[in-house]
């Protein structure tokens, strides 16, 4: 399963966000640290379900909304020098290993300053923010590396020394690959024995790393309550930013539990179905009002552009009968599987499980009704028969 990481100061609402895409409870306040201990939940990315090309929905999805689980993790705020120490610094940064990708919430209102403490509305400049958690991640990682430069001078010393596989071994544990090291070292020019490299070069490399293994995504957060200049400067920034209520999204997400409204995450608008009072009616103006502006919350659109976007995936379908879509029980569309850009019918197998990756033979695509290529790319809402000897 995919892994996102909320990232970001205290205070900034990492924890409300985390709240209303998950719906599991954990302690939300307006103070720094309220999270100590990280939160791990199931969210979800919300893609359009195959069924709306079929007669009847499938039963796995909302009306054609198909929602696929990724896992969600919130922890510590963080704070300047955090890298060093500061806060829950080295707690934080350690819980991010495993993601996949982060979601960095900053608060667009400017509502507190760069330790997660309450301030007037717009004393603080988000732009700080942006580059903040990006700079501690950074000189975290770089720290990791110069812990254990002197480990891979010494191998260099081995005749059979191999670079790529050296550090490989150093950042397994931030989750980076072969593959991933390859790629950075592509990126900037360094010496070709490590005795030669200097703080810079090791820098670079913590940033390329960074960057290759845990891309950013901003949650501009508390639009609602933003001056218009904020987000503004926010948008123009050369990256990927989301406008974003966690407070409105949480509120709906309970409004709808509680029957109060019919919304589905990533809806641009709700409907008022229960009797709710003139506070709640104007409680939920005011989210509907942002929603307008902005197309949604935005909770679900961070959710989904880290994905979709930022981590380049597509949703694909496996099925056991390829002119119903079912499965061996019977059911339409059980199954759907996340996997990254450029991957094949022999990749979704393994993924379904190492057994049918193991027994694979070949593919149909079910929509087309006929055997596709082993190295065929697979696209977003294909369904895929498998054939293999395993099943």
């Amino acid at each position: 399963m995919l892994s996102l990481a909320l990232a970001g100061k205290p205070n900034a609402g990492k924890s409300t966000f985390y709240t209303a895409a998950t719906m599991a409870d954990v302690d939300v306040a307006n103070y720094p640290f309220t999270t100590i201990d990280a939160n791990r939940g199931v969210s979800h990315a919300r893609t359009r379900c195959p069924c709306l090309d079929l007669e009847e929905r499938c039963g796995n999805c909302e009306d054609g909304k198909r929602y696929v689980p990724v896992e969600l993790l919130d922890v510590a705020g963080l704070v300047p020098g955090a890298h060093e120490g500061r806060g829950l610094g080295n707690q934080f940064l350690d819980e991010l290993t495993n993601a996949d990708a982060i979601v960095n919430v900053v608060d667009a209102a400017g509502a507190t300053d760069e330790e997660g403490q309450p301030v007037e509305v717009g004393a603080h400049d988000p732009i700080e923010d942006v580059d903040f958690v990006e700079e501690e991640m950074d000189m975290w990682l770089m720290g990791i590396i110069e812990d254990n430069w002197e480990s891979v001078e010494r191998r260099s010393r081995s005749p059979d020394f191999d670079l790529e596989e050296t550090l490989t071994d150093v950042l397994t544990g931030f989750g980076a690959t072969e593959a991933d090291v390859s790629a950075v070292l592509r990126a900037f020019e360094y010496p070709p024995d490590p005795k030669n490299w200097d703080d810079e070069h090791r820098e670079a490399l913590a940033r390329e790393m960074r960057a290759q293994t845990k891309p950013l995504l901003i949650a501009a957060n508390k639009v609602d309550e933003a001056p218009a200049e904020n987000l503004d400067r926010l948008l123009e920034l050369d990256r990927m930013v989301e406008p974003t209520t966690a407070d409105g999204e949480l509120a709906l997400r309970r409004a709808a539990e509680a029957g109060l409204i019919e919304y589905d995450p990533g809806d641009e608008d709700f409907t008022i179905t229960g009797d709710i009072s003139d506070q709640q009616r104007q409680g939920l103006q005011r989210v509907r009002e942002a929603m307008a502006e902005y197309g949604g919350t935005g909770v679900q659109a961070s959710l989904n552009a880290a994905v979709y976007d930022l981590l380049d995936h597509v949703t694909v379908y496996p099925v056991q009968d390829q002119s119903k879509w079912t499965d061996g029980q019977g059911e339409v569309l059980p199954d759907a599987f996340l996997l990254p850009r450029g991957s094949t019918p022999k990749d979704l197998a393994y993924a379904v499980h190492s057994d049918i990756g193991e027994g694979y033979l070949h593919a149909v695509d079910a929509r087309e009704g006929r055997e596709i290529s082993d190295d065929h790319e697979l696209e977003e809402g294909d369904v895929i028969r498998i054939v293999s000897t395993a099943q």
